[in-house]
């Protein structure tokens, strides 16, 4: 179908009309962005080369035509953004080393296209927070919107009514709407409430930079606190512009994924998600309907929501049907949501752009794009072996062992001779690009020979610190039954079971090198999805051992770790910000920098960390890359063998345990 004229569907039937009270009926539309991460131009820095499966570029020209359509209905129309929108690949990086010097009178370039655009308001992401306060402040003065946010806290009062936020926490936007009484024509005023909030584990996550200068509160907490003043300024609707996701139950405060427990609070009419990289409505994550959650209708507890995926690849569309009370306020009598792609898979899965580019957009980025591709296009070294991700979720992998050999070494620099340098030291590392919500192309493979600023950041793509954690055996065992929970429960005798919980983040599966150890999948995990205790305790990590000698619980390690994880991203044992004995001011990728550059030649024989506890007769499938094929000499220890296609996109594996 006509990507212009399937849009178009939603507004084309006019404005509705009138209540037989008399009471009038008018439409208005929202459209929404979230998790941009940067992504301007649909181009991956990572594998250096265009993607036509990302970029605000093309989602400019989705927005552009949304917004020509709500024109011509006489439909009034909100453009907001929902947060992580300053970091998330090479680019943004690149800005934040320059901005202080030659470029630092230049607008930045995400600024520049959201106020191309007319965004009309905006929150921020965790991710805003990644590169410090002082760059965060100076790019958003550049913001011609409100950008707003209620539980990010310059102060913290006895309660929330009296804390003082470090941005406004809301705003109130008027819009003319057509309604459709008897005076044909005729126009109302409504006034928008847009209410922000973000995860208030930043305060954890970024505590290098906002430790002593910003506090956080529960976002449920600071949104019911601000709804009584939002609505004395007026506002007819509010909606919550809420970086965090969709937890499958009402959680009981300082959630990471709030979006349920937003809808459940009166006074929010309208519920925009983000965080978690995914869609909503549609078949997904929460297509088997949890308690308030409704992904065929688009609601939670009733109210209309979205979650518009991420790095620009969809647009989202929400418009609402509105009709007046007795008292003359609009309110939300009906919606109909829609998630608009900016590309779609032919036949052979690949990707296919649905609309041209921006080139307001496009040129606007063109400058910093150029630069960007000098910066990552620099050597740093040499790797003897082939490195990739395809397998990171089934075995052992080289692209993650390097990671974690990077942070032991340069642990062991830091510690050496001192007390710390006497507990046995590990590392814990994870897959980050294991296609998943992000596409098939989401995979690292980088050939073995030279590597390249943008092959490291291909290997680790996130603004973390270095840390180092103390834990005790107990907790590593933990640790790992956490990390062990992407798997599903696999009956003994049975073949060909699909191995993953496909809800289950590649960034939370930690392999820990240092340690050896086995995961039985015939019992059931530990942990459910958010890291909460199962009912029952299960033992799926069989026969750990240190150095060959079976791990005692009351034994002392060190781990080095990200600040994320040690913060208490995941929800793992031993590490949840108290357990921190060495915090190094330096991001993961720049010492995994530093290791490459000082190594030279990176030899790297794969070590057999972990392995699946045997189980005879029984089999599971996984799905990764076609280009994996050429790779599976490197699992070891399992048979493997093709059994055709998978998802689209995707081959399928069958692995016998």
């Amino acid at each position: 179908m006509d990507q212009k004229k399937k849009s178009t569907n939603l507004l084309e039937n006019g404005q509705p009309e009138n209540h037989g009270n008399g009471a009038a009926k008018a439409r208005l539309r929202l459209l929404h962005t979230t998790d941009s991460h940067m992504a301007i131009l649909p181009y991956d820095y990572w594998s250096d080369h265009a993607s036509d499966t990302m970029g605000l570029s093309r989602t400019a020209t989705l927005i552009r035509q949304a917004q020509a359509e709500a024109l011509a209905a006489n439909t009034a129309c909100l453009l907001l953004e929902g947060g992580d929108f300053l970091q998330g690949n090479p680019l943004g990086d690149y800005l934040v080393q320059i901005y202080e010097t030659a470029r630092q009178t230049q607008p930045h370039p995400m600024m520049a296209v959201l106020n191309a655009l007319g965004y009309d308001a905006a929150t921020l992401g965790n991710h805003e927070f990644n590169f410090g306060l002082e760059y965060l402040e100076k790019v958003l003065k550049q913001a011609e919107f409100p950008v707003v946010c209620a539980n990010v806290l310059s102060a913290k009062g006895d309660s929330p009514a009296g804390d003082k936020t470090l941005l406004p926490p809301w705003t109130v936007i008027e819009r003319p709407l057509h309604t459709g009484n008897a005076q044909a024509g005729s126009t109302q005023t409504i006034r928008i409430g847009v209410l922000g909030v973000t995860p208030p584990q930043v305060a954890i996550w970024d505590r290098r930079h906002l430790r002593g200068r910003v506090r956080t509160r529960d976002m449920v907490e600071a949104a019911r606190a601000q709804l009584p003043a939002l609505r004395a300024a007026g506002a007819d609707i509010v909606i919550a512009l809420n970086h965090s996701g969709i937890h499958g139950r009402l959680t009981a405060g300082m959630a990471e994924n709030a979006g349920l427990d937003l809808a459940a609070l009166d006074g929010i009419d309208v519920v925009l998600c983000g965080h978690q990289h995914a869609l909503f409505p549609g078949p997904g994550l929460y297509a088997d309907g949890p308690d308030g959650i409704d992904a065929k209708a688009g609601t939670l507890h009733g109210k209309p929501a979205l979650m518009s995926g991420c790095l620009g690849a969809h647009l989202g569309v929400l418009d609402l049907d509105l009709t007046q009370d007795d008292d003359g306020r609009w309110q939300v009598a009906g919606h109909r949501a829609e998630l608009r792609p900016t590309y779609r898979r032919d036949t052979g899965n690949t990707p296919v752009p649905l609309v041209e580019e921006d080139t307001e957009v496009r040129a606007l980025a063109a400058r910093s794009h150029a630069s960007t591709l000098t910066y990552v296009r620099q050597p740093v070294g040499h790797c003897a072996q082939p490195l990739h991700s395809y397998f990171s979720l089934m075995d052992n992998e080289r692209s993650v062992q390097l990671v974690a050999s990077a942070q032991l070494w340069r642990v062991r620099e830091l510690l050496e001779e001192g007390p710390l340098s006497r507990l046995p030291l590990l590392s814990a590392a994870a897959p980050f690009k294991t296609g998943g919500h992000s596409g098939p192309e989401h995979y690292t493979e980088i050939p073995a020979g030279p590597l390249s600023i943008r092959d490291l950041y291909a290997l680790y793509q996130f603004p973390n610190d270095l840390r180092v954690v103390q834990v005790t055996g107990a907790n590593l065992r933990d640790w790992l039954e956490r990390s062990a929970g992407q798997f599903r429960q696999i009956r003994p005798g049975t073949t060909d079971q699909p191995l993953r919980d496909q809800a289950f983040p590649s960034y939370n599966f930690d392999v820990i090198m240092g340690l050896e150890y086995s995961i039985d999948l015939s019992q059931p995990s530990r942990f459910d999805l958010n890291g909460d205790p199962a009912k029952a305790s299960h033992d799926r990590i069989t026969d750990m051992r240190y150095k060959g000698e079976p791990v005692r619980d009351d034994q002392l390690f060190l781990v080095a770790t990200n600040s994320y994880r040690a913060g208490g991203g995941g929800t793992f044992a031993g590490a949840s910000g108290d357990s921190v004995v060495l915090s190094v001011p330096e991001s993961s990728f720049e010492v995994l920098r530093k290791y490459v550059t000082a190594h030279a030649e990176i030899d790297l024989p794969l070590q057999d960390i972990w392995q699946f506890a045997p189980m005879p007769g029984t089999s599971v499938t996984f799905d990764t890359h076609p280009r994996a094929l050429a790779f599976l000499d490197e699992v070891q220890g399992r048979k493997v063998e093709q059994l055709g296609q998978g998802a689209p996109g995707y081959t399928r594996l069958r692995l016998h345990l």
